[in-house]
């Protein structure tokens, strides 16, 4: 079982699940715990080899992949007894929300998306060929910070960059090789991925300085209507902890207006 951690609201029915993202833990969602914990109940959950979960023995018989991980996350729903969620997952992350949304929809209530990974250009292509390549011989600290930096580039990305690299420096070397080789036909997979639609109310938060991923996300928002896209200026892939208190307001209306039957996801992109 992955280690998690719950936050119980004595009213509130509803509840938000907190999935991280490769190389980070729980600890990313530090800045939202107390304003979400006012309305919902929360789970959150550190995957194998990150976080708490370190320490957690795998099955070697269970490969690592997308399916398997979801699948290790409805366990720990399961043991809650949590029938019907609320994710919200951030960058790699956001693919292991989908995977959850494409096996067990039921489990699913809508989906808030941060830094989403849902297409890799020419350039995010070749930083994951380029990974691959010298993965092996290069220590996977110096790759860890290499795409950290390309990722979040700029001064005001410093304090995500800096969470991620510290919480990555908890990951052992071989559990980075076994989530590095999750990239392995990536494109495929995330295109198979996003041409089935869940219908399910979808929420992209993206910072408008995420150059790598903000314009698939668009593409996508223009293509299915149940999705919608804010997209925060002068901010970087974390937008959860670079404009915390912004972000924070947007996803709890946004779960809030869904269970005021309002309309909630307004299938178009708004710049804020």
């Amino acid at each position: 079982m992955l280690f998690h951690k719950t936050y119980i609201h004595n009213q509130a029915k509803d509840w938000v699940v907190f999935i991280h993202g490769a190389g980070g833990s729980s600890v990313v969602w530090y800045r939202q715990i107390q304003s979400y914990a006012k309305h919902f109940n929360l789970l959150l959950i550190d995957l194998h080899g990150h976080g708490r979960s370190a320490k957690i023995k795998r099955d070697a018989t269970n490969s690592y992949s997308f399916e398997n991980i979801a699948l290790d996350i409805v366990k720990v729903l399961d043991h809650q007894h949590i029938s019907k969620a609320h994710f919200v997952g951030v960058s790699m992350g956001t693919i292991i929300v989908r995977k959850i949304a494409e096996i067990r929809k039921e489990y699913v209530e809508s989906m808030i998306l941060v830094g989403a990974i849902t297409r890799l250009n020419l350039k995010s292509r070749f930083l994951v060929r380029m990974g691959r390549a010298f993965h092996k011989v290069i220590p996977y600290m110096w790759l860890y910070k290499v795409f950290a930096f390309i990722i979040m580039p700029m001064e005001q990305h410093g304090e995500s960059r800096n969470i991620f690299i510290s919480e990555a420096r908890k990951l052992a070397r071989h559990e980075f090789i076994r989530w590095f080789k999750l990239t392995r036909r990536l494109t495929a997979k995330l295109n198979k991925m996003e041409a089935e639609d869940p219908g399910l109310p979808t929420l992209y938060v993206m910072g408008d300085q995420d150059y790598i991923l903000l314009e698939p996300v668009k593409e996508l928002v223009n293509k299915y209507k149940n999705r919608s896209l804010a997209v925060i200026e002068k901010c970087g892939h974390v937008v959860n902890i670079e404009k915390a208190d912004l972000f924070n307001e947007l996803s709890i209306d946004f779960i809030q207006k869904l269970n005021y039957k309002t309309n909630a996801v307004k299938g178009k992109i708004e710049y804020i």
